[in-house]
């Protein structure tokens, strides 16, 4: 979430017009592994200078997956433009040559099995920008799988041997080129911020939806579309603990967060 505020306010905030990675990666004092290729050694520019399309999405993570022991990539299918519906899943080399073990014993709890969690990682599911036009999250997502296969000592290996992360690039890849190729191609040489330039408005359909105008956001439950099909038969298979879906709100737009029923069962 952080890496999403910082990256909105990369591409909206004329002092960033080309940012560096620093800014964006949350500790300093953070070492990062220099042979885990960072983002900009593949896309040829700091994120935030550009909207990255889904294909150099796409790219990175493949470079990634290659690179680092952290993490496994597999393809899922594709949408209805052929784009892979990619899943890293992300976690310390220990739990990778273990993970089907974790996996059963971790879906054998939703079972109503007594095992010991005690030595049990977290699973978590990541996913990001399932409206094409709130690219925040995709893009983020670069600096943030960046973070988790290069990041290096004792918390990073902490987190690592604690969870599983179960890594969606993109919940929407049709979307998102579409949004990505439209403000690209309309950015101006000198960062205009009047919210009624030609960057900000979207031919229609815009990048919202997917191929068939379908907003994926109302396909939870349907689950009609190629997209949310991969993406709800990977929750049924590791029925993860939390899952984040990494959305994005305007600049004067505000967001409710429901702080609980007290009379709620697990209130928060």
């Amino acid at each position: 979430m952080v890496a999403c505020l910082a990256f909105a306010k990369a591409l909206t905030a004329q002092t960033l017009v080309d940012p560096t990675l620093s800014y964006y990666l949350p500790n300093p004092s953070t070492t990062y592994n220099s042979e885990i290729s960072t983002p900009q050694e593949v896309l040829g520019y700091v994120p935030g200078k550009w909207h990255v399309t889904h294909d150099k999405l796409t790219e990175y993570m493949r470079v990634l997956a290659r690179e680092s022991d952290r993490i496994t990539l597999e393809n899922r299918g594709t949408t209805y433009e052929g784009r892979p519906l990619l899943l890293l899943t992300i976690t310390s080399p220990q739990n990778h040559a273990n993970i089907e073990q974790i996996q059963a014993d971790h879906i054998a709890l939703s079972d109503g099995s007594n095992a010991s969690t005690a030595n049990m990682p977290i699973v978590v599911y990541q996913g990001f920008s399932i409206h094409g036009n709130e690219p925040s999250g995709s893009n983020a997502a670069l600096l943030l799988a960046y973070h988790l296969a290069a990041g290096q000592g004792a918390e990073m290996d902490e987190l690592l041997n604690n969870t599983v992360i179960l890594f969606d690039p993109s919940f929407n890849p049709d979307g998102l080129q579409r949004f990505a190729g439209w403000v690209n191609q309309h950015k101006n040489e000198n960062i205009n911020p009047d919210s009624y330039d030609r960057e900000y408005s979207e031919a229609w359909p815009g990048g919202r939806t997917n191929h068939y105008w379908f907003d994926m956001n109302r396909d939870w439950l349907p689950v009609q579309l190629p997209e949310s099909q991969a993406r709800i038969e990977t929750f049924h298979n590791w029925m993860p603990n939390i899952l984040t879906d990494h959305h994005e709100m305007g600049t004067n737009a505000t967001f409710f967060f429901q702080p609980g029923i007290p009379s709620r069962t697990h209130p928060p």
